[in-house]
Formats: structure tokens, C-alpha cells, sequence
């Protein structure tokens, strides 16, 4: 059972519950914690009301409607190291292709505390068919396919999205604390298509995380991982980032990516990136270059 926001009229977003035959029906609530909290007011769980609603007549299907991000994330949060091959990847643009080095990404991957970051706001974030940007100053940028985590203001997981969280692997390798400027600019992230709700899933590490890249009508890139393969628990991630924070209601956690292009790969203007989870859907964004900019000497 999957949330998701469309454009009913031109100037109108609606939100709606897609069952699993991909119909749609619509709900009467301004916005999914809206929702949420209707549910916990009416002492049922999220997936229970939503259910209700899939007894009226559906109003369309999935594949018909222009679909927004499902949510507006007050911000998006980025777990970094969580996977083997992410910290294999790290290492590599830290040395300057030394395979068999060792660096302080190691630690961040073997330590008890995570690397979690600050990504994106509500204004700063795109959905499905939206165009994620390349940073002007950077000529090794790729995607980063990650499951999300919806998580209310206590840190309990409301549900799970697919995220981009678009990075520039030369700007990070060339200094670790370039971090921010490596993974925070204009339109470099994009959620959605859908929230599959939490009290839906089962089992949330045998979801599996999938990413395309297509150039010229050619896919360029497939790679495939499942969330099994992260080495921390997901529970682990969100009590890090409440831990002496303040969380807002409908906050984003992405948490890290095992899908990596190979090295000599750069996205370019114009790829299309197709982003898929499991029971989540397929998240779609074109790339476009942004105009190069000289910095500023003073």
C-alpha cells in the first residue's frame, strides 16, 4: 500500500492511496502527516485507514497521473559509509585510485557512530520528472540511489522512498570537509514517487534498491542492491540522527547508497536517471548541466 500526491488540477495537488493493482484513490487529507495523524487520533495504524479508503471507487490508475513528491520533507537527511561498496568508492576518490589503500573512510564505515549529514529542505528537493542539476564546478557527479526513510518527529518510521542523493565524487575526494559542497546545491535531490508505508512491509531489508542511467535512448548503466547488504540497521541510522536533535514531522533519512557507476563514469546533460525500490516504484529525473560559474577571488 503505497501514498502518493498528484496533480488532480492544474494549481491543486491531491493526495492518494495506490492499492496493489496500481488504482488510485483518492484521500480526504491536505497532506500524508495529515494523514498520519488522523490515523493515530482514530487509534488505527496508517495502512489500516488507508485500506478503508481503497473500498471507494477508484479515480484513476497509477500509470495516468502526473505524479509530485508525496510529501513536502521540512529536511532531508543523508547516512554516508553505510555500505561496503560506498566505502570501497570513497577510498578511491580519496587516493587517487589506490585500490588496496586505507583511509579514514574505514573508521567512519567500522566506527559505532555513523556519518549522518544534512542533504536538502522542502524548497531544495525535486520529485518524479523533475530535473536533478550537475554542479557547475565539478566534472565527476553521479547519482547516489538510496532507500528513504519517512520517519515523524520521534523517529519512528512512518514509511520508506527512494531518494537521489546526487554527489560530486571529485570534490569529496579532493578534501573530505568539502562534504557539504560536494552533496548540497540546487536541485541535487530528488524523492518519491511514492511512501509504501512501514506497516506494509515485512521485512524492509529484503527490499531491493535499482538504478538506470540512460543516455541517447541507450541505458548506460544498471546496477542492483538490496538493503540487506547495509551494514547498519536501519532503527541504528534514525536514533542517531534524533539523538540531542530537533526532528521535524515528515522528515527524510536517506540511508546511504551500494549502487555505484563505475569509476571512469560521469553523468552528462540530458541522461535520464531511473531510480527503483521495491513495492516503492520507479523514482525518474532528468539531468541538466548548470551554466559554468568562475568563483570569486578576493
Amino acid at each position: 500500500m503505497r501514498i502518493i500526491r498528484y496533480k488532480k488540477y492544474e494549481s491543486t495537488l491531491q493526495l492518494a492511496v495506490v492499492n496493489n493493482e496500481s488504482l488510485v484513490f483518492d484521500l480526504p487529507y491536505p497532506d500524508f502527516m495529515s494523514f498520519v495523524n488522523e490515523a493515530e487520533k482514530q487509534g488505527k495504524t496508517v495502512l489500516a485507514l488507508a485500506q478503508e479508503f481503497t473500498a471507494n471507487e477508484p479515480v484513476e490508475k497509477y500509470e495516468n497521473i502526473i505524479l509530485t513528491t508525496p510529501l513536502d520533507a521540512p529536511e532531508v537527511w543523508a547516512s554516508g559509509v553505510t555500505y561496503e561498496k560506498s566505502r570501497d568508492a570513497r577510498n578511491y576518490e580519496a587516493t587517487e585510485g589506490k585500490l588496496d589503500a586505507t583511509t579514514f573512510y574505514d573508521k567512519v564505515y567500522d566506527a559505532e557512530r555513523p556519518e549522518i549529514f544534512f542533504k536538502s529542505t522542502a524548497a531544495r528537493t525535486v520529485g518524479p520528472g523533475q530535473e536533478v542539476y550537475l554542479r557547475s564546478d565539478s566534472n565527476w557527479q553521479i547519482p547516489e540511489p538510496e532507500l528513504g526513510l519517512v520517519i515523524n518527529k520521534d523517529g519512528k518510521i512512518l514509511g520508506y522512498i527512494a531518494g537521489n542523493d546526487m554527489s560530486c565524487r571529485d570534490i569529496e575526494g579532493e578534501n573530505p570537509l568539502y562534504l557539504p559542497q560536494a552533496k548540497v546545491w540546487k536541485n541535487s535531490c530528488s524523492i518519491g514517487p511514492a511512501i509504501l508505508l512501514a506497516d506494509a512491509v515485512d521485512d524492509p531489508y529484503e527490499l531491493t534498491i535499482t538504478c538506470r542511467i540512460f543516455r541517447n535512448n541507450e541505458k548506460v548503466f544498471d546496477g542492483m542492491a538490496s538493503v540487506n547488504q547495509l551494514k547498519r540497521k536501519l532503527d541504528e541510522l534514525v536514533s542517531y540522527l534524533v539523538l540531542d536533535n530537533e526532528i521535524f514531522d515528515g522528515t527524510v533519512l536517506l540511508t546511504g547508497t551500494c549502487v555505484v557507476p563505475p569509476n571512469e563514469f560521469t553523468l552528462t546533460d540530458g541522461d535520464t536517471i531511473e531510480i527503483e525500490i521495491s513495492g516503492v516504484g520507479i523514482l525518474i529525473n532528468p539531468v541538466k548541466q548548470q551554466a559554468k560559474k568562475e568563483t570569486v577571488s578576493y
